[in-house]
């Protein structure tokens, strides 16, 4: 990654705006995949709902079926069953079947160190 020391000021002698094509062209070279950015965008929106960022939290700490989250939450089963509906298609979370029962939990452990760092990051001075 360049800083601002690596190259000049983006203010030329006239005070037009100076484009720097080396760096535009090593961003370029070392940008993702326009789909790999649509996925990164939908899993941060899914974060961006503070039901399913409770939801998440929650299930942090242990997996939960619909009705235990709703109780936790207080708030219907059939609006905690549709956010987890929704974290399920970002792959956010993941399901058990034990008998009647869906359980639900963390699809992997990076879902819980994202939150994580989020946390880490809003609570810097």
């Amino acid at each position: 990654m360049r800083t601002n020391d690596e190259y000049e000021q983006g203010i030329n002698e006239s005070g037009q705006t100076q484009v720097h094509p080396d760096v535009v062209e090593y961003v370029a070279a070392h940008m993702p995949d326009m789909d790999d950015l649509i996925d990164v965008a939908e899993l941060f929106k899914a974060f961006g709902d503070l039901t399913r960022s409770k939801i998440i939290c929650a299930l942090a700490q242990s997996e939960m079926c619909v009705s235990d989250l709703a109780v936790l939450l207080e708030m219907n089963q059939s609006a905690v069953s549709h956010q987890l509906r929704m974290l399920k298609q970002v792959r956010l979370v993941k399901t058990r079947r034990d008998g009647k029962v869906r359980y639900y939990s963390l699809a992997d452990e990076h879902i819980q160190k994202l939150f994580q760092v989020a946390f880490e990051h809003i609570m810097e001075d």
